[in-house]
């Protein structure tokens, strides 16, 4: 799992803002995708359009292109991240593409080991693992995963199932594993292995992935995690453990990003993705999110547009250069170049003009 040196998006930081930011160099781009599914389209739709987002991401310069995992949704159609990882590996050519990511306790480690093992073989030096520990659906959903076997205790659980996914990912489980000797094929001698991301949103993943020496991506496009997400960042940062994977901290921010010609267009565009927030917590199914127009004459009670507003108030949505602004700062908090980036609307072209405007922020683009 030897982790491979990183490309950067072409772009210093220093140049334009103060020099508290003259610790982090480079800003590097990714995008984290949901593959939302529209009102009155299809999760087929959702897929499709996901891979064709991703060879546009490439064309634009884009570092990596992680997928999502959810289950049982009406708003998301990723089930299988490692399905989707295949045919998006297999029409890109050099972005890395990875799960943003796999939620472990459904699965077990050998399983996910040998299907990214597979990924790997076919496509070296590209792909990344990130695991997760949420369930990606609600609780009855989560059990009908593991059904009818009861459900893992995540706590005690997790850390060890890491562990031999790592284990078996090297071939090199430790002799007093009860599953030592067991292969994840196709096994042997690669030319490189799948990079392990642990994902999260809380003190519990970034004191893990201190402990394990491995890369740490939190999640700050869930809402509110923004709030204490530099804290938790340090958290990772102050606990860190060198390793054989790194020798110092490796952090990954992921926002939730809407860029669009005017504020006032990506603040309408955007209207689709808040209410679907509020349509998830509440439990409200309307197959997919709905056109912005709609979304813009849903009837919210006080309560309802007040968790809105506090749910959805660190996500960056504007113009170019108040997306930049948002970016930097963003970067500034969390002490890293390293930005993922979630863009959900009812419009697939909306979406690809988003991601084409934030990268052009920050580098030339070309879709050559």
């Amino acid at each position: 799992m030897k982790q491979n040196s990183k490309r950067v998006y072409h772009y210093s930081i220093s140049d334009i803002i103060s020099k508290d930011m003259a610790n982090i160099n480079e800003i590097t781009l990714s995008i984290v995708d949901q593959s939302p599914v529209r009102k009155g389209g299809t999760a087929k739709d959702a897929l499709e359009e996901s891979i064709e987002l991703a060879v546009f991401a490439e064309s634009i310069g884009y570092e990596r292109y992680w997928v999502s995992e959810h289950h049982n949704s009406s708003s998301f159609s990723g089930t299988s991240p490692e399905i989707l990882i295949g045919q998006i590996a297999a029409r890109t050519t050099k972005i890395r593409v990875g799960s943003g990511g796999v939620m472990l306790s459904h699965y077990s480690a050998l399983k996910v080991a040998e299907q990214f093992s597979i990924l790997d073989s076919l496509y070296p030096n590209r792909i990344d693992l990130g695991l997760g520990r949420a369930p990606g659906s609600d609780p009855r959903t989560a059990a009908a995963l593991t059904y009818p076997r009861p459900t893992m205790d995540v706590r005690s659980d997790y850390p060890q199932m890491i562990k031999d996914v790592a284990g078996f990912l090297e071939n090199n489980l430790e002799e007093s594993n009860p599953l030592s000797g067991i292969k994840a094929h196709p096994g042997g001698i690669k030319e490189s292995s799948p990079e392990i991301w642990l994902l999260g949103s809380s003190d519990y993943s970034a004191r893990l992935s201190a402990e394990l020496g491995l890369p740490f991506s939190f999640a700050d496009f869930f809402g509110n995690t923004s709030e204490y997400g530099p804290q938790i960042v340090e958290l990772y940062r102050s606990n860190f453990k060198a390793s054989k994977y790194l020798q110092e901290p490796q952090v990954n921010v992921s926002l939730q990003v809407m860029c669009a010609s005017t504020e006032e267009e990506a603040k309408f565009i955007g209207l689709s993705r808040s209410l679907n927030k509020i349509f998830m917590r509440l439990g409200i199914s309307t197959n997919g999110f709905l056109p912005p127009e709609e979304a813009a004459a849903w009837p919210l009670d006080d309560r309802a547009r007040a968790y809105m507003e506090y749910e959805t108030k660190s996500w960056i949505d504007g113009n170019p250069d108040q997306v930049k602004e948002g970016i930097l700062k963003a970067a500034e908090k969390y002490q890293t170049g390293d930005i993922g980036v979630v863009s959900n609307c009812y419009s697939f072209e909306s979406r690809k003009k988003s991601y084409e405007l934030v990268a052009s922020c920050f580098s030339p683009v070309s879709t050559t």
